[in-house]
């Protein structure tokens, strides 16, 4: 497992940016290239004005799925109150600092599990009514979409 603490000490070389609370550091559909690493304070991830998380955990990680698929943001992260995250730009970064990239797929991988784990709950919740059955039929084309590769 990686050391939150000593992951963001090796990051220390990099820009740090300073945000105050209602400021969008990432808005949906505009790309920076940027990816940013939250060092203290807390932001929501909206989509269409709603909001679909939050993190105020240190080492939380916003921007990284632009970053890798050469993509603009897929919602707006808003910040919550004051918060300083540090800033690294594009795939380079990546490349050559093996422990972000570590961290960046446990990200990944961490949302990946929980993303299965809430399809399993709708599937286990859903009564058997032909209603229902289109949607466990949608769960299931979700579920396999997480197994496709990316075109």
């Amino acid at each position: 497992m990686l050391d939150v603490a000593a992951f963001l000490e090796s990051l220390s070389g990099l820009p740090v940016e300073s945000h105050q609370a209602g400021e969008v550091i990432l808005r949906k559909g505009h790309a920076t290239g940027k990816l940013y690493i939250l060092k203290q304070g807390a932001v929501e991830v909206l989509d269409g004005g709603r909001r679909i998380s939050q993190a105020s955990t240190p080492g939380a990680v916003f921007g990284e799925l632009g970053v890798l698929l050469d993509r603009p943001p897929m919602a707006d992260v808003r910040v919550l109150e004051p918060s300083t995250f540090y800033v690294a730009h594009g795939k380079v970064f990546l490349r050559v600092h093996r422990e972000a990239a570590l961290h960046v797929a446990m990200v990944l991988a961490r949302r990946l599990v929980a993303v299965h784990a809430d399809l399993d709950a709708v599937r286990d919740r859903a009564p058997d009514t032909p209603h229902d059955r289109a949607l466990e039929q949608m769960v299931d084309a979700v579920d396999r979409s997480l197994h496709q590769p990316l075109r």
